[in-house]
Parts: C-alpha cells; structure tokens; sequence
C-alpha cells in the first residue's frame, strides 16, 4: 500500500465577479507527515503563475465539512449541501475556494484508511524528526 494518497478535485475561486472560476487543485496526504493534508494549485491557476501549496491539518479539514473551523491561515466551512469553503489568509489577501463536499470526505476516508484518525502518533519519525529540528547529520 503507498504511503501517499493524491486526489485531483475542481475547486471554483470565489472572486467578486458573479461567475466563479473553475481551477484544479490537487489533495495529497502523506503517511509520513499524518496529521497534515496539502492542496496544491497549480501555476497557471494563480495570480503568479507559480504553483502555490498550502498544508494545514488533517482533522481541520474534516471538522470543517460539518461546521465552521479554524482562526489562522486556513479556514474551513460548510457552504450549502453540497459544497466546502476553504479560505486561504495570506499577507496578499484570502483566496477562498470552493470544493465539493463528497470530494472532501472520498479524501479524508482514504486518508483514514492510511492513517485511522486518533493513531496518527504511531506513524510519526521522532528520531528522524529530532535530527531534522536539530539539524544533526547521522
């Protein structure tokens, strides 16, 4: 089994225009990191024209299909009864997309498959996470 899932979902940018535009997004969790999920937009979806990449947690992701969850740069609601806004805070401005909800949750359940919820400790490297911080070479 990988240790890797990656799932490619549509997410409609809310902007003040009445009509949303549609741009990919990619959804990745890593056993190796198992509390922390990534979507990554690519370069020609942004306003740079670079891929931009966002990690945030895991169980925010998940509380956040059902009801309002986060205070930092990502935020994480239901959005009528089909849909999830993620909000991106960056010191450029918020980006706030939305996905389908059912998109969200085929996710998280192959992401519980990897790494059941409440044993993400079991899979963390804390020896190799120590030499990391303390920038030890062995």
């Amino acid at each position: 089994m990988s240790s890797v899932i990656e799932q490619s979902v549509q997410a409609r940018m809310v902007a003040s225009a009445p009509r949303m535009e549609t741009l990919p997004a990619l959804l990745s969790y890593d056993r190796a990191y198992p509390f922390a999920v990534r979507m990554v937009f690519p370069g020609p979806a942004t306003l740079e024209g670079t891929e931009v990449s966002w990690e945030f947690a895991r169980e925010l992701l998940t509380a956040g299909m059902d009801d309002p969850a986060g205070q930092g740069d990502v935020r994480v609601r239901p959005f009528g009864y089909d849909r999830t806004v993620l909000e991106f805070h960056a010191p450029e401005g918020i980006a706030m997309v939305h996905v389908r909800t059912e998109e969200l949750r085929r996710f998280i359940q192959r992401a519980q498959e990897l790494v059941p919820a409440g044993e993400e400790h079991l899979y963390l490297d804390l020896d190799q996470g120590l030499t990391d911080l303390l920038g030890e070479d062995h």
